[in-house]
């Protein structure tokens, strides 16, 4: 017997969740205005960048490589809520978050970043001593996580073999 249920993904989501709060305190109208300038090429129009950068953002904050990113919004109802995921919506596959990491550059993802330091500091959120702006972090993580990726593809491989 299949039970059908009226739910809402936003009452699935505690109030306290981490991602909550993060919402809270960051304001993405800063991300909206620079990522609409690449919009119009974007070949991942049924996702919108937007949500492709919170996609991003989810795989920063938890460490996570693009294969496990995949599956981690896949099966992560938080993650959906956070990415503006329905909870029936396909998400994007793994390839997706290679391309849009590329196409925003790290040019862009370090001005993005930069902003949301700002915007805590000034929520006296974060106190610095000091402040280095480089996106060699990010294109290393980015590195790490492909490697991560390779030795999945590896693992699948073989146990389909």
């Amino acid at each position: 017997m299949q039970q059908v249920e009226m739910i809402s993904l936003e009452d699935l989501i505690p109030q306290d969740h981490n991602y909550r709060k993060f919402i809270k305190i960051w304001s993405f109208t800063y991300v909206e205005k620079h990522l609409k300038k690449l919009e119009k090429d974007n070949s991942f129009k049924g996702y919108g960048l937007l949500r492709l950068f919170k996609c991003l953002l989810l795989q920063f904050m938890e460490n996570i490589s693009d294969r496990e990113l995949e599956r981690y919004i896949q099966e992560n109802t938080s993650a959906k809520w956070f990415c503006c995921f329905n909870l029936s919506e396909k998400t994007p596959d793994h390839t997706v978050f290679c391309k849009i990491r590329a196409k925003i550059g790290t040019k862009l993802l370090s001005k993005i970043f930069t902003e949301l330091r700002e915007q805590l500091k000034k929520q006296g959120l974060m106190n610095e001593v000091f402040t280095f702006v480089d996106a060699t972090h990010l294109i290393s993580k980015a590195n790490l996580w492909e490697e991560r990726d390779q030795a999945i593809a590896a693992k699948y491989e073989k146990l389909n073999n």
